[in-house]
């Protein structure tokens, strides 16, 4: 089964000035999707708070921030295994659709007739 997964910023947090910079985002909350073709799973309302550098020599303006970019800080702070993680559980949910687990019945005791059931 091969899933393609998308992630998505849906609302970003920043602080008005930092050391110079304006409107520094210090917390993203996001979505990570997965799809099969046939079913699908999304994980959303997580959040991911960024720590502030100073002396970082690659701050980029709000808005000039790309979707791909934030994303790319959110998976820099998950790392590889939290990428992983989340990406695995929705795998997992897609296969319980695709094949959904069996669940045992109560039936009948067989030494026992319907008439003496009370």
């Amino acid at each position: 089964m091969s899933i393609s997964y998308s992630w998505q910023v849906t609302s970003m947090y920043t602080l008005p000035e930092v050391e110079g910079e304006t409107d520094v985002v210090v917390l993203a909350q996001w979505a990570v999707s997965g799809t099969d073709g046939t079913y699908s799973e999304t994980l959303g309302s997580n959040t991911t708070q960024f720590t502030i550098s100073a002396d970082s020599p690659n701050f980029t303006p709000y808005d000039e921030l790309t979707e791909e970019q934030v994303v790319g800080w959110i998976q820099g702070v998950l790392g590889e295994d939290g990428v992983a993680s989340y990406e695995a559980t929705i795998a997992g949910s897609i296969d319980s659709q695709a094949n959904p687990p069996v669940t045992p019945s109560e039936q009948p005791l067989p030494w026992v007739t319907p008439s003496e059931v009370a």
